[in-house]
């Protein structure tokens, strides 16, 4: 099978400013996970207090880092493709409409 060459998308004006978004919501992130990395090395038996509905810290707090994950996600993606339409006016419209 054959394709054709992926074809030129020019310079991304915006692809500092998704890169400074990336970082502050990946040091966000860090330090929430440090905590979850704290807590188990300072107070390992906190993680197995019962907090929310029958489930300990452990597991309430590591779910909460995985949906946060995705919810932080997706924040991204949309202020990305927000800046990129107003950044990259010439490209003729997003084409990131679902």
């Amino acid at each position: 099978m054959h394709h054709e060459p992926a074809p030129d998308t020019g310079v991304d004006a915006a692809s500092s400013f998704k890169a400074r978004v990336g970082l502050i919501l990946f040091l966000i992130y860090g330090l929430i996970y440090a905590g979850f990395v704290a807590i188990n090395t300072f107070f390992p038996t906190a993680m197995g207090q019962i907090v929310f509905a029958g489930l300990n810290l452990a597991v309430v707090y590591g779910f909460g880092l995985i949906f946060l994950a995705i919810i932080m996600g997706l924040i991204y993606n949309v202020i990305c493709t927000r800046a990129e339409d107003r950044m990259n006016p010439g490209e003729g419209g997003s084409n990131h409409d679902l």
